[in-house]
């Protein structure tokens, strides 16, 4: 456990104070056992009536669990309120209405009080995941202990209560988590990028962007900001923290055989201003970006069977990180897109994939926000799932063609994940 949380334990600061937890995944379960661990009294709340008392019983703690529809009663005696990631603040406002602003924190926030060593905190809305493991490989390599956590696998305050200290925590944060920030500070904050998404989640972009940006408002001139160049203009103008600026653009300064495309251009060069802050040497971080692999998923090549390459790129959940996969191949792209929209002009695929793309397979949800915009400029059909549909595409493909999965959309219509999706992707190629 964290030296810091014992010190603030033993001090009693939390006894009779009452902490409210909202939601019952693993960010919220591990914000509970924290603020447990600390003394206070813990209820956790949850909509979803299907959620098992064992995930609460193995804190260690007598926690009130209540499921079912929020009310504000839940809230009114709260001394904090914490806010698990999936939980979006406009859906809260009127249970939460008389708690003040003050009291209601993201579960980052929270296990930002307590944490020792610096961190390296990743957001955007494409590639974070990427980049973040990437980070966390070259500093590894390095000779740096790093913790990789955040929004992608262990929550942070988990890692406070049962890891080994690390000396570089770095962290994937998503606007969920930064949108209920105050005092959160990475040494270094890094935003890859930035276009329209979870629109279904936020109010509008402006919100969407202001929670971005978050990461960056508590920094100072010891901090460092790393920050997409075609933003310069648009950041100059926001007062977003007082680090070091550091602008970054695709450049080909190391040799990265399993990162192709610009994108992952643009994420490396800004990995490397990253991890330079830790010590890391430009021969260190050479060698590692060379022997990266990605996470599947992400560009994640299946098979190629008689010529036709079939590749998953089911994390692609918006259009811009469609628009990265289809310009990433120098070769015909038949590509599959289908499920649940989060949000965007769909019209902005087609001067990235007009003569790259030369057919559109439609399955599941999404067929009315798609075919519209595409039907006209690409040979373009749909099917109700998408083993029919990676059947056709296989069916009419030539030789030298792609076929890629790469969605734009969550997957809830049809899949628990984007990663069940990409692997019943992958058992469909298998049968071809």
């Amino acid at each position: 456990m964290n030296a810091l949380i014992k010190e603030f334990r033993d001090l009693n600061l939390l006894d009779d104070h009452l902490g409210v937890v909202v939601g019952a995944g693993a960010s919220g379960i591990a914000a509970a056992r924290l603020l447990a661990e600390l003394g206070a009294q813990v209820r956790v709340v949850d909509t979803n009536t299907k959620v098992d008392p064992s995930v609460v019983a193995a804190i260690g703690f007598d926690v009130d669990l209540q499921l079912g529809p929020h009310s504000r009663v839940q809230f009114d005696d709260a001394d904090i309120v914490v806010l698990s990631p999936g939980v979006p603040v406009k859906k809260m406002t009127d249970v939460l209405t008389g708690v003040p602003a003050r009291k209601i924190v993201a579960e980052l926030e929270l296990a930002s009080w307590f944490t020792v060593a610096p961190v390296l905190a990743v957001t955007g809305t494409n590639g974070k995941t990427t980049t973040t493991t990437l980070i966390s490989h070259i500093l590894e390599h390095a000779g740096k202990k790093v913790f990789t956590g955040g929004n992608i696998g262990t929550p942070l305050c988990q890692y406070l209560l049962d890891s080994e200290p690390a000396d570089v925590l770095v962290l994937e944060v998503s606007s969920f988590q930064l949108q209920n920030v105050r005092l959160f500070r990475p040494h270094v904050g890094l935003l890859l990028n930035f276009s329209a998404n979870h629109l279904d989640y936020h109010v509008d972009m402006e919100e969407y962007l202001q929670a971005k940006l978050n990461l960056f408002a508590q920094q100072d001139e010891q901090d460092t900001a790393i920050l997409p160049l075609w933003m310069k203009q648009e950041l100059e103008e926001r007062n977003i923290g007082n680090g070091t600026r550091l602008y970054f653009e695709p450049q080909d300064l190391f040799e990265a055989p399993h990162l192709p495309g610009a994108h992952n251009r643009a994420n490396i060069t800004a990995a490397w201003l990253a991890v330079r802050e830790f010590g890391v040497t430009e021969a260190q971080a050479a060698e590692a970006i060379r022997v990266f692999k990605p996470l599947s998923h992400r560009q994640e090549p299946v098979a190629e069977k008689n010529g036709v390459l079939f590749v998953d790129d089911s994390k692609a959940t918006n259009l811009d990180a469609v628009i990265a996969a289809v310009q990433s191949f120098d070769r015909p792209v038949r590509l599959l897109l289908g499920g649940v929209f989060k949000g965007g002009d769909v019209a902005t695929l087609l001067p990235a994939c007009l003569g790259r793309v030369v057919q559109v397979g439609l399955f599941g949800a999404g067929r009315d926000t798609f075919e519209g915009p595409l039907k006209t400029k690409f040979d373009l059909f749909w099917e109700d799932n998408l083993e029919k549909a990676v059947g056709r595409l296989a069916a009419d493909a030539k030789p030298g063609d792609v076929v890629l999965l790469s969605p734009a959309t969550a997957s809830f219509d049809a899949y628990k994940s984007y990663a069940d999706r990409g692997d019943h992707f992958r058992r469909i190629v298998e049968d071809l």
